[in-house]
């Protein structure tokens, strides 16, 4: 079997407005797995962006506890949690914060610059199929070629973990295809474990595995025997 990367228990998280409680989870349990790539799906509100949040080190459980290699994340101090999130953890959101005054290669390079043993950002342009534009500012790149800029960016310090927070939301079904099949790329050659939020049903067909989510709860993850490349996707 393949090594567990994250071990997720009980997990909870409130939130609270004023005297209102919302319940953001309510009592999730899953494992991930290294080398898969799953997807979350589910509609806005359903717990998907928390739960992702939570195991990137960007916000705490209420309740329950993360395992990433066996080791809490609960246990982690804010020191802790930011080297945990610069040393293996890479993030993808649907807007690409890109630095509108920096080129393709520079954007990549801000994080190479901190990491232990990344890639060149020409490495990590050319994995995403952008070896030729990489002199270019953003301002110069098409919306899809921008996310794989932000893709590049992520990878480049050669994450154990990359979470995916609707990637494809602001992209057309065809600049979709292309920023999923970089996504697949860097699954494979990587063995990164990859995780897609979408409310988008048909990103599913591509997933080895895929969770169902509803009101802060966790459906049966679903095992994709018939896994389909990007391009094969009926958008």
């Amino acid at each position: 079997m393949a090594e567990t990367i994250f071990e997720v228990r009980g997990v909870t998280r409130v939130y609270h407005t004023g005297e209102v409680a919302v319940h953001a989870l309510r009592g999730v349990d899953l494992d991930l797995y290294a080398g898969e790539m799953v997807v979350l799906l589910g509609p806005s509100g359903s717990g998907k962006s928390t739960l992702l949040n939570i195991i990137g080190g960007l916000d705490s459980p209420t309740d329950g506890d993360v395992r990433f290699r066996g080791r809490s994340l609960g246990g982690l101090d804010d020191g802790g949690l930011t080297r945990y999130r610069r040393d293996h953890v890479g993030f993808v959101f649907q807007f690409y914060n890109l630095m509108p005054g920096l080129t393709a290669r520079e954007n990549v390079a801000l994080v190479t610059e901190i990491s232990r043993q990344p890639m060149t950002p020409e490495a990590a342009l050319a994995m995403v199929g952008l070896e030729h534009r990489m002199d270019h500012f953003p301002a110069q790149l098409s919306g899809g070629e921008q996310q794989r800029v932000a893709i590049a960016r992520a990878i480049a310090k050669r994450p154990e973990v990359l979470l995916c927070d609707e990637p494809t939301g602001a992209l057309d079904s065809h600049t979709g295809v292309r920023v999923l099949e970089a996504l697949t790329r860097v699954n494979e050659e990587l063995g990164t474990c990859t995780a897609i939020i979408t409310h988008n049903v048909s990103i599913r067909q591509i997933a080895h595995r895929v969770f169902l989510f509803a009101d802060g709860r966790v459906g049966e993850a679903e095992v994709n025997a018939n896994r389909l490349r990007p391009d094969e996707v009926s958008w």
